[in-house]
């Protein structure tokens, strides 16, 4: 198979994240998104809160591919709500097999680059890996807030759950750490969150 065919392959296989349901709703809560559009969101969140980044030379491009990337690996394993234990049991397995079958349809340069990415994303070692999990979870908090807590208050969500999923704004973007716990705080104050 040549190069361009594989891509080409790859491109098709990608439009299947189109499909993959998550539980945020968005906004304007009439649906809930698909991870296409959830990497779509985050990925333009990045130039627009690069002041936040944890590094001044960190590197935004780096950032946005890990982001449009790394949820890819949802084709296979599914989008795993974040706040169901159960269905996080083995999670990482199930998503390490996806992202060496779904990234190994590109050329081996290529797959292995963004195989390099998903893994960095997952291992938030780097600056830049930090920065991308903060958005990826901001993101969803402000949905959340924004909708009232809908979903929230569906799956029985508490405020030190949230908290402990947001923990990586801390460092990944520690200038947005009062603003998120300030939405927590007005999410319970007003009732879309238990405390």
């Amino acid at each position: 198979m040549d190069r361009l065919t594989r891509q080409l392959q790859f491109l098709e296989e990608i439009d299947k994240l189109k499909g993959v349901e998550r539980r945020t709703l968005l906004m304007d809560g009439g649906r809930v998104e698909n991870s296409a559009e959830h990497s779509w969101h985050i990925a333009v969140m990045v130039p627009l809160l690069a002041e936040y980044a944890p590094a001044p030379a960190i590197d935004l491009a780096r950032v946005t591919r890990m982001l449009l990337v790394h949820d890819l690996v949802e084709i296979d394993a599914g989008d795993t709500y974040c706040y169901d234990e159960d269905a996080r049991q083995g999670q990482a397995d199930r998503e390490a097999v996806a992202a060496r079958r779904v990234f190994g349809l590109l050329p081996a340069d290529q797959a292995a680059a963004h195989l390099a990415l998903w893994e960095e994303f997952e291992s938030r070692e780097t600056p830049e890996a930090r920065f991308a999990v903060a958005l990826d979870r901001l993101q969803p908090l402000i949905h959340n807030f924004r909708t009232e807590g809908r979903q929230w208050l569906r799956h029985g969500v508490r405020s030190d759950q949230v908290r402990r999923r947001m923990r990586p704004l801390r460092e990944g973007a520690p200038r947005l750490w009062a603003y998120t716990e300030a939405l927590i705080d007005e999410s319970v104050a007003r009732g879309y969150l238990a405390a």
